[in-house]
C-alpha cells in the first residue's frame, strides 16, 4: 500500500469530515469530492469504521500538534493555558473541533471500538501540561491540575460551541485562566 497516497486521502477525508460533519460520512459522497472511487478508499482504509478510526486518529493529531506547539512554546501553565483557549476559541477553529466533539461523542459509546482515540484524548495533553508546571511542581499535583485544565477548556469550548455566546464564554474562560497565575 502507498503510504504516501493514504496520508494524502486521510488528510483530505478529515478535511471533507470537517466541513460536511460525521453524520453525512459515506463511501459514495467522499470519495466523490475527493474525485476517487470508492474502491479506492475502501483498498486504503478497509472498512468504514477502520476509515472512521483514522479519521478519529488524524482529527486527535491535528489538534494536538497545533495547541501542543503553543503550549510548549510557553513559560508557564497560565500562559500555556491562555494559548491553547485562544487557538481553540479561535472561530476559524470551530468546524474542527465540532467534529472533535461528534466524534468524541461516539467514541465514548463504542469504547472498544476507538479505544486508542479514548487512550491518546486526555493523555496527549497531560504530558505537556504537566511539564508546563515545571520539574519542581509536585507530580500528584501537576497531574491533578492538568486535568482540571484540560476539563475546563474543553467544557468552556463545547458550551462556545453549544451556543455561540462569546462574550459569557471568554469571560468566565479569563475567570478560569486567572486562577492559574
Amino acid at each position: 500500500m502507498d503510504h504516501q497516497r493514504r496520508a494524502e486521502l486521510l488528510d483530505a477525508v478529515v478535511d471533507y469530515t470537517v466541513e460536511h460533519g460525521f453524520s453525512e460520512l459515506s463511501w459514495r459522497p467522499v470519495a466523490a469530492a475527493l474525485g476517487v472511487s470508492a474502491t479506492t478508499l475502501v483498498h486504503h482504509f478497509g472498512t468504514k469504521e477502520q476509515m472512521l478510526e483514522a479519521i478519529l486518529g488524524r482529527l486527535r493529531e491535528r489538534i494536538f500538534v497545533a495547541t501542543s506547539d503553543t503550549v510548549g512554546e510557553q513559560p508557564d501553565l497560565a500562559t500555556a493555558a491562555r494559548a491553547v483557549w485562544t487557538r481553540t476559541s479561535d472561530p476559524q477553529q470551530w468546524a474542527e473541533f465540532r467534529l472533535f466533539f461528534a466524534v468524541y461523542g461516539r467514541a465514548l459509546q463504542a469504547p472498544q471500538q476507538f479505544a486508542e482515540f479514548l487512550e491518546h484524548v486526555v493523555a496527549d495533553w497531560m504530558s505537556a501540561l504537566r511539564d508546563a508546571q515545571g520539574p519542581n511542581t509536585d507530580p500528584a499535583t501537576a497531574a491533578r491540575t492538568a486535568t482540571l485544565v484540560i476539563a475546563t477548556i474543553r467544557g468552556l469550548l463545547l458550551d462556545l460551541l453549544a451556543t455561540g455566546d462569546r462574550d459569557r464564554v471568554q469571560d468566565a474562560a479569563e475567570s478560569f485562566l486567572g486562577t492559574l497565575r
